[in-house]
């Protein structure tokens, strides 16, 4: 075929101009509130909310997010692409402004699982769309835009959000989406064709309910153990019933005619070894990022703004990377790209382990270039080659598997590595708590947050408790970075036993994946 005879839509990336600003409010916000979490902790500026609350407010909105991702996936397909993300930009706008005037933890978690429907129907339809207006030569091409729009998103959001907490109240945050929220209404309804699967299938009701309520027990369970201790019954109920209940969601998956994801998927190297990949990296990135918020603004003193900033190495590799990663992939294949990504990903993580109070904060932004450079080798090719598995009117389904992946790898991420930030963190700080009132003695060993709160109400006694609660969370922020950097390590194996190597001719994919594809959704 010649390179003129092109199968794209005329407008597509005019097209792609507006599903990256539709994809940057969802991205946006999550990185804004990493930055945000300090101020959330703080009694008087913020919600006064607790370790346990500040995961769940990033976990509220990530589990219901993947939870419906499925589902959305194919109702997109179904029913219109472009009729499902007007839907959610409009319905992640008002949760918004919701978020922005909470009045209390309880509220603001709420409000950011409502936030989670929202980008649930968004997130899917984008890479539907994209795979639907671009011929599969440019698709490549074009999910390494979109991918790199992933890091525009990252470096855009800690230092507005600092700006933006050190002239307003903590609700910006949140309210700074209302208006990016309109544009892209404005754009998608304007630009953007609608598009849906002409052979659509019945939706599993029965299996989303399930995925849900497995995902959620299982979360609940990992970050109340970490914020209570394991040793409790009730623990342990959630967890194993978590992990039954998605048991039970596999086996209804494999019996039903008309499954929201198809495990059979999963046979297919080409599809199952990215989205493990693509796991394993969400699982290790988003609970360093999570410690790094405290690490910069509590032991190193910097301002939001100042985070911010630290942070931007990180998302600047990956806006330089991203988009350059298709032609990798074409000139070495996926496997190597990938190879070098998870290499220079688990390198850096794991060089965190050597970050303490006294280093050069210099090393900490050049770790971060380090592993945005790793990541952006990571999930574009990842990206392609899940979606390339299927044809063109099942994208919904390879986006939403993707995009499910990733949101639950990232929001266990941050409960297990959060878990093990916190019982490190009591386990080192409880010898220096002694002698201390009650009500502060509480307060240190709930997190570093608390602690700082009780020593400003200590005086004399004030700098050896900071001090202990810097050290504490030093020691446990490195057992966190070795947990993740092994489990990124453990993709390297995955791709290298799985990962195709060489890109192979789009219309081979269709029709090697077709006998696999018989009878689903």
């Amino acid at each position: 075929m010649e390179p003129h005879q092109n199968t794209g839509h005329p407008r597509r990336w005019a097209i792609l101009g507006v599903l990256v600003i539709s994809l940057l409010v969802v991205v946006l916000d999550n990185t804004i509130l990493n930055v945000a979490l300090r101020t959330l902790a703080d009694p008087v500026h913020g919600l006064g909310a607790s370790q346990g609350e500040l995961e769940w407010a990033i976990n509220s909105y990530t589990l219901v997010f993947a939870g419906l991702l499925f589902t959305f996936g194919v109702l997109g397909d179904r029913l219109g692409r472009r009729r499902f993300l007007l839907i959610g930009l409009a319905l992640f706008g008002l949760a918004s402004l919701v978020s922005a005037y909470a009045q209390d933890p309880a509220q603001l978690i709420a409000a950011r699982a409502l936030m989670g429907v929202g980008g649930a129907a968004i997130m899917p339809v984008t890479l539907s769309i994209i795979s639907n207006v671009f011929d599969p030569r440019e698709r490549a091409r074009a999910i390494g835009v979109w991918a790199g729009a992933v890091g525009l998103a990252v470096a855009i959001g800690p230092v507005l959000g600092g700006v933006l907490l050190e002239h307003y109240w903590w609700g910006s945050v949140f309210l700074i989406n209302v208006p990016v929220v309109a544009l892209g209404l404005v754009l998608v309804a304007t630009l953007v064709p609608e598009s849906r699967d002409p052979n659509p299938g019945r939706v599993d009701l029965p299996g989303v309910l399930l995925s849900v309520v497995g995902l959620v027990a299982l979360t609940y369970g990992i970050i109340d153990g970490g914020e209570h201790g394991f040793g409790r019954p009730q623990v342990w109920a959630a967890i194993v019933g978590g992990l039954a209940v998605l048991a039970w969601f596999i086996i209804h998956e494999l019996r039903s005619d008309h499954p929201s994801l198809d495990v059979r998927l999963f046979r297919v190297p080409r599809f199952a070894a990215p989205v493990a990949m693509v796991g394993l990296v969400f699982f290790a990135a988003m609970g360093v990022m999570f410690f790094g918020a405290f690490y910069l603004q509590l032991v190193r003193g910097y301002s939001p703004l100042e985070s911010g900033l630290l942070f931007l190495p990180f998302a600047v590799a990956q806006l330089i990377f991203a988009p350059r990663s298709a032609a990798m992939v074409r000139r070495y294949g996926g496997r190597a790209v990938s190879t070098v990504g998870l290499l220079l990903t688990a390198a850096a993580l794991g060089a965190f382990v050597l970050v303490d109070a006294e280093t050069p904060i210099w090393i900490f932004s050049a770790l971060g270039f380090v592993q945005g450079a790793g990541m952006a080798n990571i999930m574009p090719p990842a990206t392609e080659s899940i979606m390339s598995a299927l044809p063109r009117e099942k994208a919904g389904v390879g986006s939403a598997v993707s995009n499910t992946v990733r949101q639950v790898a990232g929001a266990l991420g941050v409960a297990v590595l959060g878990s093990v930030l916190s019982a490190v963190y009591r386990d080192h700080i409880a010898t220096a708590l002694a002698g201390l009132p009650a009500p502060a003695r509480a307060a240190a060993e709930e997190s570093i947050s608390g602690a700082y709160a009780a020593a400003a109400q200590l005086g004399p006694a004030a700098p050896r408790l900071i001090a202990a609660a810097n050290d504490s969370f030093v020691s446990a922020m490195h057992w966190a970075a070795a947990v993740s950097a092994l489990v990124a390590a453990f993709g390297i194996v995955i791709v290298l036993r799985w990962m195709p190597g060489r890109p192979v001719p789009a219309q081979a994919d269709v029709r090697a994946t077709e006998p696999e594809l018989a009878g689903t959704a």
